[in-house]
């Protein structure tokens, strides 16, 4: 028995170092950081959705992912940054193209994801928030409660993660207002097409920053949809190549000094995020974990 222990031990042991010997390959033939280091710029795309990522009036790019990307990338001692535009949908593609070297653009990460490109660790964690008229007139205070009222209207993006957790809470199909933008839910809950708009908190906040008279306001306090529901969704984070794994090593290092500190905390407050938002302990691996 004790022979089979220490044979048992010794092929562990072997398979240990077979493994680290393999990582160590991988990442000597990955040059992707050294690479961008040695021609002093990184491409960073990105797709206009507010408060993660936008244009200032003077066209520079700003927004969440943007802003925390700067601080990464300079931090990570690479002099320039190359701005790219692309379509939300086309992000991933243009990515494994290499057109772009890292998306910022407040991807969410999912599993389905997860096969194409890598993940940095979660940068951000939305919550769920409803828009209603001033006053809220129907005193609604969660999902469920707006599910449980007969008759009420809640507006929804087409496609959007909070369109799926109303269909999940088998909200009534004929209740759900599709809108086709955050913009044209809000107008809808100001003139009384729907008597609320489900959307992240982060978003709902930074359209009400935007504006100086408001006939609708952020339902407070707010219960969040069960975690049954919700699971993993809403963790943000940005986006690498799969093979690029020298790249993403790096900018985790440096993220992880960065996120959660208090300059972090000033910039997310700047577009309407909050303390809560903060990612937490959770890494992606955690996220991407049945």
């Amino acid at each position: 028995m004790t022979h089979s222990f220490h044979r048992a031990t010794v092929i562990v042991l072997l398979f240990a170092l077979l493994f680290s010997a393999v990582l160590t390959w991988l990442l000597l033939r990955d040059h992707s950081l050294s690479r961008i280091r040695d021609a002093g710029v990184i491409r960073i795309g990105y797709s206009i959705e507010a408060p993660y990522a936008f244009l200032k009036p003077n066209g520079e790019v700003t927004g969440e992912s943007p802003e925390v990307a700067r601080r990464i990338v300079e931090r990570l001692g690479i002099p320039r940054i190359e701005w790219r535009y692309v379509k939300f949908s086309s992000l991933i593609d243009d990515l494994e193209a290499g057109r772009i070297d890292v998306i910022a653009a407040g991807m969410f990460i999912t599993p389905e994801r997860a096969r194409r490109i890598r993940f940095s660790e979660p940068t951000f964690h939305v919550r769920q928030a409803l828009l209603v008229r001033k006053g809220n007139p129907l005193a609604l205070h969660s999902y469920e409660q707006a599910r449980r009222r007969p008759g009420t209207r809640i507006a929804v993006i087409s496609g959007s993660v909070e369109e799926q957790l109303l269909r999940q809470m088998d909200y009534p199909k004929e209740r759900l207002v599709a809108m086709p933008d955050a913009q044209s839910g809000h107008v809808v809950v100001e003139v009384g097409s729907a008597d609320g708009l489900a959307l992240s908190s982060p978003s709902l906040h930074w359209m009400m920053m935007q504006k100086r008279e408001h006939r609708a306001e952020i339902a407070v306090p707010f219960d969040q949809p069960s975690s049954v529901l919700t699971g993993r969704l809403g963790y943000g984070a940005f986006v690498f190549r799969k093979k690029d794994n020298t790249l993403q090593s790096a900018w985790n290092d440096v993220q992880k000094g960065f996120i959660g500190s208090s300059e972090h905390l000033r910039l997310l407050r700047s577009f309407g995020f909050t303390e809560g938002e903060l990612p937490g302990s959770i890494t992606t691996a955690e996220v991407l974990s049945p």
